[in-house]
């Protein structure tokens, strides 16, 4: 191994190295291409780091002046790429290399600067990367190695257009290293695209997947789930905790509920900016916050040293994303617990997604609050502070609480401020029972009344989480809510109902200049409340009179009546015609004709020709003879003297246009002839004039 590298292993404090850093560092494979399985947390990101040293660094121990980038790692998400970048900057840090990000969400001007200057180790996520390589602001020429981290999550998130892209703009003599949980056809058959005898390596064995993590499945109700969660969250109090979600709504109620029950809570998820994302990430390292509400972009390669407990809210979609979910916690030997939140119609996915990822689970209820407080009283008995010395400057103090008060208060007081400090457990609902009541009878309680009601558009929904959030209380103490014209009444616990009116203030007013006013008895509510009195007697109900007799109504059908008579036949006449009744219409039945077939019927008066006019040949009704021979067709022509009568048109023909011609002789033609358009009236000669010039050769005028 490299001096520089070993030095800073050792000065982070790495005896021994992990199964897939021990692979990966043989001398056979100081040149090969790399396909390479481990389960997470074994320390990939080390692993790929000391895999690509030689190839980076040859014979020597330090890098030399920075330029174009010598190595490319591509990971999936900003969050991991981010991390990947820490890890390597360490690694590398006694050698001398430089390492510069470049992911989405992050000024690009800034990027584009850093690679100007030059850089050894490039860190990205494929399309932030894909930008940079389109507007040539990275000289891919002298890289000699590129590492695909978490492989099969970049193909699942869509990433495969972007990778083919990036690889096939690489020198083709690179080295090229795939590093994932899973090994799916999907990256099998990336490898062999752009791989060249790749060497596989893998140490995920069966039988200590996920050994340092403890599964259990808890069973609860559906109105439960999220009393669940913290119920789960106090009940181990872990350092670090992640709640992972399906939906980004569902982080953000989570978080606003968790922030309203006291815990200490961050969000993580794909709507948030880089920024707030590093933050959030920065404040769970630092302790500042607690618990982290994620999506699965925290699924995949972040590393937080102290946490130790995954709560996953929502169930993932397949088993390599709870393989995944999981592997946030018991890394690097380190201990964890994985906890599901299941409801009772989704146990059947639940076991299918525990059985595809071949993990043994313990299936148990969720802690119950009885169970929580035990938790509490074990971790308060075995806290150091009981053997620790007093401060000095808290000496006398101490002297004086024992002598102004008994042991038993001192006792209480000290359990009353331990259990302030953390968030109060919930009562569960058997999950077994789907109609139990969501929590017991209310108790004693106090009505207020508020000056606004339905005229000012008040409605329960809310009204509730206005009080709750001005009046400093939560949910469970608020009773009925009863929306009435002009104002409202609302039910408060008694033990919460002087802390509500603390936050209150003095003029105990709310938002939009509402006033709330504590009453001295219960409101007079509707009848259906069920907090209202005996309803007071209002004497006898008067008795009505007697009906008045009815007519039996008629049955509209009497099964057992016997069938109506049916309406004789008429009788037959000895011919054997039978006598029509009185016919239904006026207009007379049809007769068929009895005169002998082969002989037309005479035509209707209507259908008869007009007069043929003199000298007109008349058209033939048929174009054949009775003996079946065709006739010539017959033409309409003009035999007699001129005359100025107007000429009838025929019947049965369309319109032709009349036209004279130089002889004299006058024929028709049809009106669609081209030759013959519509002239206007202006441009025609008097009638008896001479004839139209057709020559074109002079231009018609006017006759005078």
């Amino acid at each position: 191994m490299i001096k520089t590298i070993a030095d800073a292993l050792e000065a982070q404090g790495y005896e021994t190295l992990t199964a897939v850093q021990q692979a990966v560092t043989e001398t056979a494979l100081d040149d090969a291409d790399l396909l390479v399985s481990a389960q997470t947390g074994s320390g990939k990101t080390v692993a790929f780091g000391l895999a690509i040293a030689p190839t980076l660094l040859g014979d020597d121990t330090h890098f030399g002046p920075a330029g174009s980038p010598l190595a490319l790692v591509i990971a999936p998400t900003r969050e991991l790429a981010m991390q990947v970048s820490r890890e390597l900057t360490w690694l590398y840090g006694k050698a001398g290399a430089i390492v510069t990000t470049c992911v989405g969400g992050m000024d690009q001007r800034t990027e584009r600067r850093a690679l100007d200057r030059g850089a050894h180790v490039v860190v990205a996520t494929p399309g932030r990367l894909c930008d940079h390589i389109k507007r040539n602001n990275i000289d891919l020429s002298e890289l000699q190695a590129v590492v695909l981290d978490e492989a099969d999550e970049m193909l699942d998130l869509g990433f495969r257009d972007e990778l083919e892209f990036i690889l096939s703009e690489a020198p083709e003599d690179r080295r090229t290293l795939l590093f994932s949980a899973t090994v799916p056809a999907a990256i099998a058959k990336l490898a062999k695209s752009y791989q060249r005898d790749a060497q596989r390596i893998e140490t995920i064995g069966e039988a200590k997947q996920h050994a340092d993590i403890e599964y259990r499945a808890l069973n609860v109700h559906p109105r439960d789930t999220e009393n669940a969660i913290i119920n789960v969250l106090r009940f181990y109090e872990a350092k670090n905790a992640i709640v992972f979600c399906n939906t980004r709504a569902a982080v953000a109620r989570l978080t606003t509920k968790f922030t309203n029950r006291g815990f200490s809570v961050v969000a993580l998820s794909g709507e948030l900016s880089q920024q707030e994302r590093t933050n959030a990430l920065q404040a769970l390292r630092d302790g500042r916050a607690r618990v982290c509400i994620a999506t699965d972009v925290a699924a995949r390669g972040i590393d937080l040293p102290n946490l130790e407990l995954v709560i996953h809210a929502d169930l993932p979609s397949n088993s390599d994303t709870l393989l995944h979910r999981s592997g946030r916690t018991g890394r690097a030997g380190r201990k964890g617990v994985s906890a599901l939140i299941v409801p009772p119609k989704f146990r059947t996915k639940a076991n299918r997604l525990l059985g595809g990822a071949k993990l043994k689970v313990e299936w148990a209820s969720a802690p119950s609050a009885e169970e929580v407080n035990a938790a509490d009283e074990e971790r308060l008995l075995s806290d150091p502070a009981w053997s620790n010395p007093a401060p000095d400057d808290a000496a006398s103090f101490v002297t004086s609480l024992t002598e102004k008060f008994t042991s038993e208060q001192l006792a209480t007081a000290f359990v009353n401020l331990y259990r302030a400090r953390a968030s109060a457990p919930e009562d569960l609902t058997d999950p077994g029972n789907k109609d139990a009541a969501p929590r017991s009878s209310f108790g004693p309680s106090v009505w207020f009344s508020v000056s606004i009601g339905r005229t000012q558009g008040a409605e329960p929904r809310s009204l509730l989480p206005m009080l709750c959030r001005l009046g400093d209380i939560t949910k469970d103490d608020i009773g009925a809510i009863r929306i009435q014209q002009d104002h409202s009444f609302v039910e408060i616990l008694e033990t919460s109902a002087q802390k509500f009116t603390n936050a209150l203030g003095p003029d105990m007013k709310v938002e939009d200049g509402a006033v709330v006013t504590k009453l001295d008895k219960a409101p007079d509510l509707p009848r259906n409340n069920p907090n209202r009195g005996p309803r007071p007697d209002r004497g006898p109900k008067p008795q009505r009179g007697p009906k008045p007799d009815r007519a039996p109504r008629k049955q509209a059908y009497d099964p057992d009546a016997a069938p109506a008579p049916r309406k004789p036949r008429p009788a037959a006449e000895p011919s054997g015609e039978v006598r029509a009744e009185k016919p239904k219409f006026d207009k007379p039945a049809y007769k068929k004709s009895e005169k002998p077939k082969g002989e037309r019927p005479p035509k209707s008066h209507k259908t008869e020709r007009s007069p043929m006019k003199p000298g007109a040949t008349p058209k033939p009704k048929s174009n054949s003879e009775p003996s079946g021979k065709p006739k010539a067709k017959a033409v309409w022509k003009k035999d007699g003297p001129k005359t100025d009568a107007p000429r009838a048109k025929p019947k049965g023909k369309p319109f032709k246009a009349r036209e004279e011609t130089g002889g004299g002789a006058k024929t028709y033609k049809r009106a669609s002839d081209p030759s013959k358009r519509f002239t206007p009236p202006n441009k025609i000669g008097k009638q008896g004039g001479k004839p139209k010039n057709k020559g074109g050769a002079t231009t018609p005028r006017r006759d005078k």
